[in-house]
């Protein structure tokens, strides 16, 4: 089976209910990355090559084998509860354009949607919002900068109990607004759902290398993450960046969102961070006491940067994000004894990391393990600077732990981690170039943490 990784790939989508037909991508693929369906739920992913741009009905049936029968697959659960969908941008109308058009295209009956456009240059963002011509949709106009600060202005525009988030690089399934509520009504206790962010090109190299080395499809199983019932799989529980999902496809109640402070505006893009803002919330609001949910049905699809000088920003930025987390959880001294205990593991998970990235392809820089660790070693000065900028500016900065942590942390317990229809190609897919808070107590809680942080200013532990 053909490797994504030294290929151009096309990227489509097949459901297991409708009969087989040959599969036409055209000549300038080498292989296809189909997404596999049963009824419209995700079973899992499939690579397939391609002769001259083409796979025959009997190519298809040998790579479907993989994923055992379909009758295993449940349909995801569905819902219609009001929900609110927050995009926060700032000078890309063409991308959020195509967002849009996504979104606006979802089967959910009670859906509206929050546009924040940060600190903007101009009116173009706006111009798209009114393009659409849809009453569902609302332009906020928020005059910080930072998608921390567009989510939580989404947040606290939102009249619904139900809020979720994505990016202005995604497309969303037709589905995905339905699935997250379905989520919340089939476990009544979730505080926050995420989901599979899937890539929606890889026609470039720096694109098939961007999808292995982020590795942000977390699979096609639904699990359920809280402090009582740790994972079995990861060792640094509670303190995991990216095993609950990131903020491309994140969905909340509002009250646990708002009850912990929602994002810390110090962190992520648009600050000195660059990112760290999603691991960072999802992290708080589990050792909140919170419960947090994965739903494989409640997919989209994410524009993944198609050339080499962006995908080395990126991965720069997300360096500096993990830093500033890790700074974050330093100067916290509960959040600091627990990770502790984890040192150990938490090293291993960055030479998972490394090795990861080391495997994603030529198209990855060279120098990547130099950029990663010149971002740890700058994000705590970046988030230092970034949250004494926001706090003066009366934004939120929320402390890792807000209250007492359980009586009993549970440990890791489990064994070592181990690794792991007629087809329909997804839109604008073609080869080439191609992310609210209540702040009435945030003036009380802020200085805590800071008198907290003042006399707790060990270095960042790895978690």
């Amino acid at each position: 089976m053909c490797s994504t990784t030294d290929a151009a790939t096309w990227v489509g989508e097949l459901d297991r209910l409708a009969p087989l037909r040959d599969l036409r991508a055209g000549p300038g693929f080498h292989a296809a990355r189909l997404l596999v369906t049963v009824g419209g739920t995700p079973q899992g992913q499939v690579t397939v090559p391609l002769r001259n741009g083409r796979a025959t009905v009997a190519d298809l049936e040998s790579a479907l084998i993989t994923l055992g029968p379909p009758e295993r697959v449940a349909p995801a659960p569905v819902a219609t509860d009001p929900l609110t969908v927050v995009i926060a941008t700032r000078n890309r109308p063409e991308s959020l354009a195509r967002c849009l058009r996504a979104v606006l295209a979802s089967d959910h009956p009670a859906l509206s949607v929050v546009v924040v456009d940060n600190d903007p240059d101009d009116e173009l963002t706006r111009d798209v919002v009114d393009a659409t011509g849809s009453p569902r949709v609302r332009y906020v106009r928020e005059p910080r900068r930072g998608a921390s600060v567009g989510r939580n202005r989404g947040l606290a525009e939102a009249r619904t109990d139900l809020v979720a988030f994505t990016d202005d690089d995604t497309e969303v399934d037709p589905a995905w607004a339905s699935r997250l509520c379905g989520a919340f009504a089939a476990d009544p206790e979730l505080a926050c759902v995420s989901g599979p962010v899937l890539a929606a090109r890889l026609g470039s190299p720096e694109e098939r290398a961007a999808d292995v080395a982020l590795a942000w499809n977390k699979g096609f199983t639904t699990r359920r993450f809280s402090m009582q019932a740790p994972p079995q799989d990861s060792p640094i529980f509670p303190f995991a960046p990216g095993l609950f999902g990131i903020g491309a496809n994140l969905a909340v109640r509002a009250t646990a969102a708002r009850s912990v402070g929602a994002f810390d505006e110090a962190m992520g893009p648009g600050t000195p961070t660059h990112g760290g803002e999603d691991c960072e919330f999802l992290v708080r609001m589990i050792l909140a006491g919170h419960v947090l949910g994965y739903a494989p049905g409640a997919y989209l699809w994410h524009h993944h940067r198609p050339d080499q000088d962006a995908l080395r920003k990126q991965l720069e930025g997300y360096a500096v994000g993990l830093g500033s987390f890790l700074a974050k959880v330093a100067l916290s001294p509960q959040g600091r004894s627990v990770a502790l205990r984890r040192l150990p593991a938490a090293l291993a998970r960055l030479r998972h990391i490394s090795a990861r990235e080391a495997g994603a392809g030529d198209a990855m820089p060279a120098d990547t393990d130099q950029t990663r660790a010149r971002g740890l070693l700058t994000g705590p000065r970046a988030y230092l600077r970034s949250r004494r900028a926001v706090r003066r500016a009366g934004g939120a900065v929320p402390p890792l732990i807000g209250r007492s942590l359980p009586a009993v942390v549970p440990g890791y317990h489990g064994p070592a981690p181990t690794g792991t229809g007629p087809v329909r190609p997804v839109p604008s897919r073609e080869p080439g170039p191609a992310r609210p808070a209540d702040r009435s107590d945030r003036s009380d809680r802020s200085e805590r943490a800071e008198r907290s942080d003042r006399s707790n200013t060990d270095p960042a532990v790895p978690a």
